[in-house]
């Protein structure tokens, strides 16, 4: 059990209570909003897809996906629950099970139909791609790698098991480790959150149970290879590949090719080509300063072929935000979707040719 000690100035050290969850759906909140504070085995970057999302005859209280595409399952209890005990594994191994054989189309339009809805996805990559933002510019998160690797996981029934709660009972700790250690397609995390109340502020310490019994790590030789995309240097990749790939939409690219050079050649960006495993190809002009863009260009063909990334301008050029969304809008800067091409206006290039110098003299 985690324990906080706390000293007062001319006083002795003193543990501090834990102060414990209001109720299981705080507990649930709190993972749902910060899925970033799990500490899982290999450190993934998780996405939430949805909240109890209809899986068979139950619920699955947060379905999620690692930035790779593996699938992640997770079950958030109060250890006071009787289900905390055994029941919750077998619930969650209930939603793999039901899980397992999904097509990508049958997620998207079954367990997170209505989530997407009202969170305006059209897919699961625009959900990733929106989380991530530029934490991995390399592909912006490669629509067909990820795809094809998230349909291979479905179809192989390989997913990622958390379970979340306060204080792990130790007949679960022992379950949980002994399913890890028998299984090659399930990695499972067990994850104590504690909370506490300092000085008036909630603190919460979460941490990834790991029994003595069963040493629940997963090995790096349980991962399955997966392909990855080829970057190379500057853009003369994009340019072959765009030549070679004629489409309704290749002048329009091209002219997209044209504006990125022109930044490369007044020493604002480098550029890079990002060649997906399926063959599609991404030109990253990214600031020299930090290896990030404020935009992607795409060899998207069907009319969409410029992304933009809102952290970096909030970060690297604040004061071209609003004007940026003016020029776009109806659509949002940085919410994971390719802006439609008739948005790509020559206004927006030069607005965003002088967002690309703000941001390269920016300190």
């Amino acid at each position: 059990m985690t324990s906080i000690w706390t000293k007062k100035e001319g006083a002795n050290w003193q543990l501090t209570d834990p102060k414990g969850f209001q109720d299981e759906d705080t507990l649930h909140s709190l993972i749902e909003d910060t899925p970033g504070m799990l500490p899982l085995a290999g450190d993934p970057s998780l996405v939430v897809l949805g909240r109890e999302a209809p899986l068979g005859s139950g619920l699955a209280d947060l379905l999620a996906v690692e930035s790779d595409g593996r699938p992640v399952i997770i079950e958030v209890k109060l250890s006071q629950n009787a289900e905390a005990k055994r029941a919750i594994v077998a619930q969650a191994l209930a939603y793999a099970a039901w899980l397992h054989g999904y097509t990508l189309a049958q997620l998207q339009e079954g367990p997170l139909k209505l989530g997407f809805q009202q969170a305006e996805y059209e897919t699961i990559v625009d959900a990733v791609r929106d989380a991530v933002r530029d934490e991995d510019q390399d592909g912006g998160v490669d629509r067909d790698e990820f795809e094809a690797a998230l349909e291979e996981n479905l179809r192989e029934g390989r997913f990622r098991i958390v379970f979340v709660l306060d204080e792990a009972p130790p007949e679960l700790s022992t379950l949980v480790a002994y399913l890890e250690n028998v299984t090659n397609k399930l990695a499972i995390d067990l994850i104590t959150v504690s909370s506490f109340e300092i000085r008036g502020e909630q603190v919460v310490i979460p941490q990834r149970v790991t029994p003595e019994r069963h040493e629940a790590v997963i090995e790096q030789s349980r991962k399955q290879p997966s392909e990855k995309g080829i970057t190379y240097n500057g853009s003369e990749e994009f340019e072959r590949a765009m030549a070679a790939s004629p489409g309704k939409n290749q002048a329009f690219i091209l002219k997209l090719l044209k504006w990125a050079r022109e930044l490369e050649n007044r020493n604002l960006v480098n550029l890079y080509t990002y060649r997906g495993i399926r063959g599609h190809y991404t030109l990253l002009p990214k600031l020299r300063s930090e290896g990030v863009g404020l935009v992607t260009i795409w060899d998207d063909w069907e009319g969409s072929a410029l992304s933009l990334w809102r952290s970096v301008f909030e970060r690297k050029a604040p004061a071209y935000v609003k004007r940026v969304e003016k020029l776009i809008a109806p659509y949002e800067l940085g919410q994971g979707k390719n802006l439609a091409n008739s948005k790509v206006t020559d206004e927006l290039l030069d607005t965003l040719a002088e967002a690309y110098e703000a941001a390269a003299n920016s300190s």
